[in-house]
């Protein structure tokens, strides 16, 4: 069997394995230029992921038998601990060659990871017009789409025909970071249409871009926030969106792999969010243990201060409670069901605003709709569990604490429970929107911490109208 038809028969990531193992083998023997060469004909991510999993001393050694081109290809695919190495194993000139071969954005990304002294060594190494586009950027407010866009794209004037469009295209096109979408502007560079290379490829070579283009621009301004950008490209179904200043002048675009890194970000940051963590900008791997308890120690405090609330509400009513055992040992399980039903809720909600599926002035109709939902989700739980402390608790376990009077009690609380805790679970969220904030913040810790305390109360008031406690 062939290289090629075994490569066939196995799944793509035993084909990388074997690949992996043959580059290693290939390092291993010293045999450079067949390393090189195959390097070469890999994808930069797949070269990329093979030079971090290669010792230190050696992965900088590796690097350099790139091609420049390839070499900066790759470079924006490391981790910046990796790209530090790079940096400091190489000469300047090779730093510069980087550099200048690496989109704007890519750089710009690397700008915001490195430490300050690496920085100042890239930004002596790159010429004048780099290190200002540099500059430009990373003025551009955090997460903005000007911080995210690059400016190698493809301008085009609409006087021009297709034959002089592609001309320019050829000419250009080598050094940006799409083709396919090419942005039609004024003299005075302001966004006027944009035209497909699809659209090109089907017109005559006569044919006018003026007639050619869509007028209908969705674009984004370089102040609008990222997670709005990446709201237009699913939406809109984008690979490519234009970003304009405050004159409507094209300044950059942002393409379809910078943006789903920061869906990427962005989802990290809510998971983190409802946790009840500080977002980080680090991946896990990278993040030590000091810092991950300057994110989580705040949250951490907050709740277990806030859940003073509960110990003085159960401390208030402990004689009371006392009064009926059965009552006590289902208090944890209330409070459980709470904090569950509200989590769920929240998420749901969370969700559906970061999709743009639902809106602050929604509050109303999510509010009708968690409400018929908790119902229906409380009388279950509530008939399950009735049936089960009889039967099990009482019958089976031979409880005697656990009479049809309990049983009831602990089942009603269940369903005012269930309602309470996903009205406010949906509410919170809503209303975090409303103010400005992240809809994330109010998620599970915060919600299991307001519904234990109330869950406590709804108990203790049924069991008063049930027990006479």
């Amino acid at each position: 069997m062939g290289e090629e038809e075994r490569e066939e028969a196995l799944d793509y990531e035993s084909i990388q394995e074997e690949r992996t193992d043959k580059l290693t083998a290939l390092l291993d023997g010293r045999d450079m230029k067949q390393l090189q060469r195959c390097m070469e004909e890999m994808n930069e991510f797949d070269v990329a992921e093979f030079l971090t999993g290669i010792e230190d001393n050696r992965m900088p050694m590796v690097f350099r038998l790139l091609s420049k081109e390839t070499a900066a290809d790759v470079f924006a695919n490391l981790e910046a601990p990796e790209q530090e190495r790079i940096i400091n194993s190489i000469t300047d000139s090779e730093l510069a060659g980087i550099v200048e071969e690496l989109f704007v954005d890519d750089a710009v990304d690397m700008m915001e990871e490195l430490p300050a002294n690496v920085v100042k060594r890239v930004m002596r190494t790159a010429t004048p017009e780099t290190r200002n586009l540099i500059n430009q950027y990373l003025h551009y407010p955090e997460n903005s789409a000007g911080s995210i866009m690059t400016s190698e794209f493809v301008d085009l004037k609409k006087y021009m025909s297709v034959k002089e469009s592609f001309a320019r295209i050829r000419r250009i096109g080598e050094d940006k970071e799409t083709i396919y979408v090419c942005f039609v502007i004024s003299s005075h560079r302001k966004l006027e249409g944009i035209v497909t290379v699809k659209d090109l490829l089907l017109a005559d070579d006569d044919d006018v871009i003026e007639e050619l283009m869509d007028r209908n621009v969705i674009f984004a301004t370089t102040t609008e926030d990222q997670e709005s950008v990446s709201e237009k490209f699913s939406d809109y179904d984008l690979i490519a969106l234009p970003v304009v200043d405050k004159e409507g002048r094209l300044v950059g675009i942002v393409t379809v792999d910078d943006i789903i890194d920061v869906m990427e970000q962005e989802a990290t940051e809510d998971f983190e969010r409802m946790a009840g963590m500080t977002p980080s900008d680090k991946p896990y791997s990278r993040t030590g243990p000091i810092e991950m308890w300057k994110n989580r120690i705040p949250w951490l405090m907050f709740l277990m201060l806030s859940a003073t609330f509960t110990s003085m509400i159960l401390t208030s009513f402990e004689e009371r409670l006392a009064v009926v055992a059965g009552l006590i040992p289902f208090i944890p399980m209330l409070m459980g069901t709470g904090g569950n039903s509200g989590a769920q809720s929240a998420t749901a909600v969370i969700r559906s605003l970061s999709l743009g599926d639902t809106e602050p002035k929604d509050a109303l109709r999510v509010l009708w709709k968690e409400w018929r939902t908790a119902a229906l989700c409380g009388l279950s739980l509530a008939a399950v569990n009735f049936f089960k402390m009889l039967l099990l608790d009482g019958m089976l376990l031979g409880n005697p604490n656990i009479t049809v009077a309990v049983s009831a009690t602990v089942s009603l609380s269940i369903v005012f429970i269930v309602m309470f805790a996903k009205l406010v679970g949906s509410l919170l969220p809503i209303g975090a929107e409303k103010i400005g904030l992240d809809p994330a913040v109010m998620a599970n810790p915060l919600i299991s911490t307001l519904t234990d305390a109330v869950s406590l109360l709804i108990y203790i008031f049924i069991a008063k109208l049930i027990l006479n406690i």
